[in-house]
C-alpha cells in the first residue's frame, strides 16, 4: 500500500512549529520549486550533453571527453568556463552598442517566457491572464536581437548570417505559435 503524504503540509508543519509566518513559508516554497526545477533542468541538460559526446565519439571511432573528471563529466563545465572567460571581440568597424545589444535581446525573452510557467499548483511568478498570448508575443522579439547582432558588425556576411538566423526563427515561431494559439481558443470554447 502506498501511503499519501503531503510535502508541503509537513513542511508548513514544521516552518509553524520554527515561528515563521505563512506568508515567508510560501515565498521560500514557490523559491525551493523553483531551484528544483532549474537543478532537474540544469542536470538534464548536462546529461544530454554528456551523452551526446560519449556517443558521437563512439560513432567517430574516438576516444571523446575522458579527462575532465570521472568519465570526462565536468567536460560541459569546463567548456561553460571556458566560453565565459574568452575575450569580447568587437569589430574595429562596427556598432559596438548594436553588437552588445543584440545577443542580450535574444536572452531576456527567454528568461521573461518563465513568468508565466507554473511551476506547482498555484504557484506562478506572474498570473497574468493572458499567459499565452504573453509568452508567444515575448518570443517574437528574439528575431530582432538577431538582426540587430549581425547588422552590428558593420559585416554583409555577418548580416546576412543574421537574416537567415531570423529568417530561420520566425519561421520556427509561426507554426509553433499557430499550433499553441489553436489548443488555447479550443481550451477557451
Amino acid at each position: 500500500m502506498i501511503s499519501n503524504i503531503n510535502l508541503e503540509d509537513k513542511f508548513f508543519s514544521f516552518f509553524l512549529t520554527l515561528g515563521f509566518s505563512k506568508e515567508f513559508f510560501h515565498f521560500l516554497w514557490i523559491i525551493f520549486s523553483i531551484l528544483i526545477l532549474m537543478l532537474g533542468v540544469t542536470i538534464g541538460v548536462l546529461v544530454l550533453v554528456w551523452l551526446e559526446r560519449k556517443i558521437s565519439a563512439a560513432i567517430q571511432q574516438r576516444i571523446g571527453p575522458e579527462y575532465a573528471g570521472p568519465l570526462g563529466i565536468i567536460q560541459a563545465l569546463a567548456d561553460g568556463i571556458k566560453l565565459f572567460l574568452k575575450e569580447d571581440i568587437v569589430p574595429a568597424q562596427g556598432d559596438v552598442w548594436l553588437f552588445n545589444i543584440g545577443p542580450i535581446l535574444v536572452l531576456i525573452p527567454v528568461f521573461l517566457s518563465y513568468l508565466v510557467i507554473p511551476f506547482e499548483y498555484n504557484v506562478i511568478l506572474a498570473n497574468f491572464s493572458i499567459g499565452v498570448f504573453f509568452w508567444i508575443a515575448v518570443s517574437s522579439v528574439v528575431p530582432l536581437g538577431l538582426l540587430m547582432a549581425g547588422y552590428g558588425s558593420n559585416n554583409k556576411y555577418s548580416f546576412l548570417g543574421g537574416l537567415r538566423a531570423a529568417a530561420q526563427s520566425i519561421s520556427y515561431e509561426i507554426p509553433l505559435a499557430l499550433s499553441v494559439l489553436s489548443i488555447a481558443l479550443r481550451v477557451i470554447r
